[in-house]
Formats: structure tokens, C-alpha cells, sequence
């Protein structure tokens, strides 16, 4: 028992995982839940403090503040389930979200504003845009059909040349719109073409194949179907 929560703690906080000390808000845990359930799953474990210490949960009213997140603030509901541990007489609360394969989830913002939240690395920061977008068609399953114009090879050489971009300098670089920009990069990441990066200030894009202009007459011109799981780093 203590051995299985000592080797989770070991790992420290990471995409599926995060630790919390104390639950004094059901909106912020209801960002916890969704972002876990809208990327790869994971879990919380309540009682233990950032630097790995187990310092207890401390009133059975933080369960019950979870189970608030998840019904009340988490649109639609997030499902979990929950194991309690007692580490030397210390209560931890293991809460398991599952990958949402349905839905993607809704939390109250800082402002109370329900956004889709998404876990990245260790933290839970907002979709933007084009990864809305990427869903959208992801879920229509309609073939992607493209052609490398110059538009298209605007973006691909720069991305070759400086490694990533963002929608503001394609739109410049290309003299395009956003909407179009975003369709690009919406169907080049659905192609594994390139990927997706998500900090807390700005979204970027980078190649996903360092040796793509090796293979791009593969491309060219051909119908593809998306990938079945879009990354998020």
C-alpha cells in the first residue's frame, strides 16, 4: 500500500498526473478533471503536498468538494473513481479519470466563462483554436485531401528552416487569413504532418517528421483519413 503511493509520488507531477495538498475550490478541480479527461486520463492525489511530502487529506469535506467538480462544474460530467490510502496514519485520495472518448469537457475559467481545458506536460491550460478545430474534423471523419501550393510550402520551408511557427507569422509569412491559416495547419496536424505545442501564453507548430520533404510526393495530391488520436505536447 505504501509502497504503490511512494512509487506514484516518485514520479512527480507529469500529463497524468498531479498532486493537490488541500481542496478548497470545486471549480479549480473541476479544471483538473476535464483536462485529464479531454487529453490521456490520469489522476489526483489529494494529501499530498508539490514537493512530493504526504502530508494528509484533512476533512472529509474535500471528498465531497470532488464530487461537486465533477457533477456541478464539469460540462458534461466528468466520471471518476476514488481509493483512499492510509499512509502512516496520514488519508490519501487517489481520484482516477478515465480518457474521455465521447466528449470533450467544460470548466469554469478564472472568470466563470466555461472553456475546454487540456492537459499539458503538468499543467492544465486552455485548447485554443486550432485544436478545437482539429476535434471538429477529427470527429466528421470526412478524408483530407491536399495539395502543397505555394501557401502550403510557405509554411513547410519555414518550418524546415526555424523549427516552429505560429498562426500570426504563417498569416504573415503567407498574406493569408486566419481562418485559412488554421484550415492548413488544422489538416496538417490531422496528416501527422506536423504537431501541436501548447503553452500557457501561445500555441505553436512544428514538423513532425524532420525528413518530411523526403517523403512528400507520398502526399501530394493523395486522400487521407486523420489520425485516430491527435498528441498534445
Amino acid at each position: 500500500m505504501a509502497g504503490y503511493i511512494q512509487q506514484l509520488i516518485s514520479e512527480g507531477e507529469h500529463q497524468q498526473q498531479d498532486f493537490k495538498f488541500e481542496i478548497s475550490d470545486s471549480k479549480k478541480i473541476a479544471r483538473s478533471l476535464v483536462a485529464f479527461a479531454n487529453t490521456d486520463g490520469g489522476r489526483l492525489l489529494v494529501g499530498i503536498k508539490d514537493n512530493g511530502a504526504i502530508a494528509g487529506v484533512r476533512s472529509d469535506e474535500e471528498i465531497h468538494m470532488v464530487e461537486a467538480a465533477a457533477q456541478l462544474y464539469c460540462q458534461p460530467e466528468v466520471p471518476y473513481s476514488t481509493k483512499e490510502w492510509n499512509i502512516n496514519g496520514k488519508l490519501v485520495l487517489e481520484i482516477t479519470v478515465p480518457k474521455s472518448k465521447l466528449h470533450k469537457h467544460k470548466a469554469p475559467d478564472k472568470n466563470n466563462n466555461y472553456k475546454i481545458f487540456v492537459r499539458v506536460g503538468d499543467q492544465n491550460l486552455l485548447a485554443n483554436n486550432v485544436l478545437l478545430k482539429v476535434w471538429k474534423k477529427q470527429q466528421s471523419k470526412v478524408p483530407i485531401k491536399i495539395a502543397f501550393t505555394e501557401t502550403e510550402m510557405i509554411l513547410l520551408r519555414q518550418l524546415d528552416k526555424q523549427i516552429k511557427i505560429d498562426v500570426e507569422e504563417f498569416m504573415s509569412l503567407a498574406e493569408i487569413k486566419k481562418r485559412k491559416a488554421e484550415g492548413i495547419l488544422v489538416d496538417f496536424i490531422l496528416l501527422g504532418i506536423i504537431k501541436i505545442r501548447i503553452t500557457e501564453k501561445q500555441a505553436y507548430f512544428e514538423l513532425n517528421d524532420v525528413d518530411f520533404f523526403d517523403k512528400i510526393d507520398d502526399y501530394n495530391g493523395i486522400a487521407h483519413r486523420s489520425l485516430n488520436h491527435v498528441q498534445i505536447h
